[in-house]
């Protein structure tokens, strides 16, 4: 996995500070320093797991690194996970060696086809790219639902009756975006969500809920960061950032029949993805949603410690989702 941010350098006395969470980014006036979550590792096969990695460009702006493990059957159809990385709408890529790591383990243990999706960071590109991006990633892999197109792992080894959208923090927040855009939209020859794994939501609001006392000041800066990365929104109860309240899309309408939230005992946002999981099954939505919380970790836990027994256990649970 990838090391910890190293110290960055000490601010510029000539430039405001918009906003910083350090040691991860600076963000200034005119500019974004990031010192964490933008290194590079190429795509391989992994000695470890025999998993294959490559990336294709889907169009100037958007790109995805796809995972298939070693295939005892050349000819085997697999779940296909479709996958945001989180990182706050400002962090992290899809070619970086924590996310790099993470799918060759992952794709060897669940057996999925993973499309791992690079989309624009803000704050240059503010999130409405991001949800752009990601839209036009899922219309890509949806366009070989008939059995064609430009990726030969999509056409060879894709089950599009099992495809599923996921991802931690920011990326839950995306994959959530999506189901509902899938409602009112469709995708091509007539490809279904079958689930949607939310690993640590970021979602807020201004109502308090108990999480928010386990750190008052990661969460006021969730809030900060929120209104930087989306300098047009109306705050916290923006229905991009806050999916309960009035003008949100309903929640009954989610496109998919199956919902796994995955929560951290000690995470702040921890009762935000539990609202989720509540306010979904109370919405009249007809699928089948199930919740489970790693006790004692944080946020993206399973990221910083992958071989902890609480992320080993995590995987598991999402794996035995994706193959049900």
């Amino acid at each position: 996995m990838a090391a910890a941010p190293t110290a960055p350098p000490a601010a510029s006395a000539d430039d405001e500070i918009v906003y910083e969470s350090m040691p991860c980014i600076r963000i200034y006036k005119n500019r974004v320093e990031r010192y964490f979550g933008s290194e590079f590792v190429a795509a391989s096969t992994d000695d470890a797991t025999g998993v294959a990695s490559h990336d294709r460009t889907i169009s100037p702006n958007v790109s995805a690194r796809l995972y298939l493990p070693h295939l005892e059957d050349p000819a085997a159809k697999l779940p296909v996970l479709v996958y945001y990385h989180g990182g706050g709408f400002c962090l992290g890529s899809a070619f970086n060696p924590t996310f790099h790591a993470y799918f060759n383990s992952f794709a060897a243990l669940a057996k999925v086809l993973v499309v791992s999706v690079e989309y624009r960071l803000a704050p240059e590109h503010p999130v409405s790219a991001a949800y752009a991006d990601s839209w036009e990633a899922l219309a890509w892999v949806a366009s070989h639902a008939a059995g064609a197109g430009d990726e030969p792992w999509l056409v060879d080894h894709a089950d599009f009756f099992r495809l599923y959208l996921g991802g931690e923090s920011a990326g839950s927040n995306i994959a959530h975006h999506m189901t509902m855009r899938v409602a009112e939209e469709g995708l091509a020859h007539g490809a279904k969500i079958q689930g949607l794994v939310m690993i640590h939501p970021y979602f807020l609001g201004t109502n308090k809920v108990g999480s928010d006392e386990l750190d008052p000041a990661v969460r006021d800066s969730l809030g900060s960061l929120w209104r930087v990365m989306c300098p047009t929104t109306t705050g916290e109860d923006d229905p991009l950032i806050n999916p309960f309240v009035d003008g949100a899309p309903g929640l009954e309408s989610l496109a998919c029949g199956h919902v796994l939230v995955c929560i951290g005992e000690g995470d702040v946002l921890r009762d935000r993805g539990r609202a989720y999981y509540d306010r979904l099954t109370a919405s009249g939505w007809r699928g089948e949603a199930e919740i489970w919380q790693a006790p004692g970790k944080g946020h993206t836990f399973h990221l910083l410690e992958p071989h902890c027994d609480e992320a080993v256990e995590q995987d598991k649970v999402i794996s035995d989702f994706l193959n049900r």
